[in-house]
């Protein structure tokens, strides 16, 4: 099935990733990755800009209300869901300055997961970390490259992960004790059709996936076949969320790094689609 993606906004960032529909925060937010900006939709369509630091990595609701931002090698906590609430730092969680956080999510117990890559994109050079209860991080995988999307099941049993470089989905088994198992390969991406970056599973566990320099997005069904594409106007699709009052609408966030402006003017700007199914409510993190 082919479905049609709409411009929702003008090209407001350089590299758009991590779209997160909130409830709480009233709509959707998302970050200009490397400009270190979150972003925010209003009701009229104007978008918001607040500015964290060298890095906005990931930005996700705390169950207490507020929110989290992944930054360059940080996690930092706003008490508020205000865009401009005061946010405190958890402190520094490695010192080479040349890895930096990338994206992340959280488990259906709140625990919050976040990849690291190189600024080179160097192979192995990234880590895809669990945080602790204090926010001190634990290695879940080492020597991964680009760690990209990360969601779950719509039962919370299985999770789904991509480091980029390696052309797949992967799938992992979830237990709130024994944390993420079993990692096996679960949607393998034609080369040619572009890499997967981020992901979102719907409420009827079809899995969506950016791909970046593919122009589109791919729904995979739970047996990890290719049921749905949506086409984009650009080539590098980042990141995917369900978002408005009834999760229907798909957001799509696309990156204009090394892009030809005057070739693709709308790189950088967000899409949407209409895709028939409804996502999820946010797993948010409570840290």
């Amino acid at each position: 099935m082919s479905i049609t993606s709409y411009q929702v906004t003008d090209p407001v960032a350089e590299h758009g990733e991590g779209p997160v529909w909130s409830a709480g925060w009233g709509g959707l937010r998302w970050v200009d990755m490397l400009a270190g900006d979150v972003l925010a939709l209003e009701p009229g369509g104007a978008v918001r800009r607040r500015h964290v630091g060298a890095i906005a990595a990931v930005v996700r609701p705390r169950a207490a209300g507020g929110f989290l931002v992944a930054g360059e090698r940080e996690l930092l906590l706003a008490d508020s869901d205000d865009l401009d609430a005061p946010l405190r730092s958890l402190g520094e969680e490695w010192t080479d300055p040349e890895v930096r956080m990338n994206e992340g999510g959280c488990d259906p117990d709140g625990r919050f997961y976040i990849g690291s890559m190189s600024y080179s994109a160097e192979p192995g050079r990234g880590t895809f970390y669990v945080t602790e209860p204090d926010g001190s991080l634990r290695v879940v995988l080492p020597e991964v490259t680009i760690s990209n999307g990360f969601d779950f099941s719509p039962d919370g049993t299985r999770a789904y992960y991509t480091d980029t470089p390696t052309g797949r989905v992967d799938v992992f088994d979830y237990d709130r004790d024994e944390g993420l198992t079993g990692r096996r390969p679960f949607a393998v991406v034609d080369p040619a059709q572009g890499t997967p970056d981020g992901l979102t599973v719907d409420a009827e566990g079809g899995v969506w996936v950016a791909l970046w320099d593919g122009a589109a997005v791919h729904r995979y069904d739970q047996d990890g076949k290719l049921d749905a594409v949506v086409t984009l106007p650009v080539p590098k699709i980042t990141a995917v969320a369900f978002g408005g009052d009834d999760l229907g609408t798909l957001y799509i966030t696309t990156s204009a790094l090394g892009v030809d402006r005057a070739a693709q003017p709308s790189a950088g700007a967000l899409f949407a689609a209409e895709p028939g199914v409804t996502g999820r409510p946010v797993l948010p993190t409570t840290l």
